[in-house]
């Protein structure tokens, strides 16, 4: 998927009507990684390294949790972009943008919507260096 860049995102969300009431805007830009998940996640003590990501989501629950975000005290603007497909190491996997009006509401909705995101939202499977992976 073609990745849509955070400054045109950026310059759309100041220009939005909801603009004037964001004092902050704060992004996200999760990428794959070479360190498993079970190590980075759980301490696992781990030789493998990750060589691609297969990575999908449900369209209808990132929709949910992006209303959701909205809804949350002094934010009013969301946008989420998440790739699907079979990623390499430094391949983005999702971008979020979220403008508020005080710097802990954004913090905290940007926690919330990424954290909603990855744990209900996407579903991810490691490759390992030396596993065949799929096209």
């Amino acid at each position: 998927m073609e990745r849509p860049s955070m400054e045109e995102w950026l310059a759309a969300a100041k220009k939005s009507p909801a603009a004037r009431q964001c004092g902050m805007y704060l992004m996200h830009n999760g990428v794959v990684r070479a360190t498993p998940k079970s190590a980075v996640r759980g301490g696992e003590q781990t030789d493998r390294v990750v060589t691609a990501l297969r990575f999908s989501y449900d369209p209808q629950a990132a929709a949910a949790a992006c209303d959701r975000a909205r809804q949350l005290p002094g934010i009013y603007y969301v946008n989420v972009w998440l790739n699907k497909g079979i990623l390499r190491v430094g391949d983005d996997l999702m971008l979020v943008l979220v403008g508020g009006d005080i710097r802990p509401h954004v913090i905290d909705a940007l926690e919330s919507l990424v954290n909603e995101l990855k744990t209900i939202c996407v579903t991810e499977r490691e490759y390992y260096a030396g596993d065949p992976i799929p096209d």
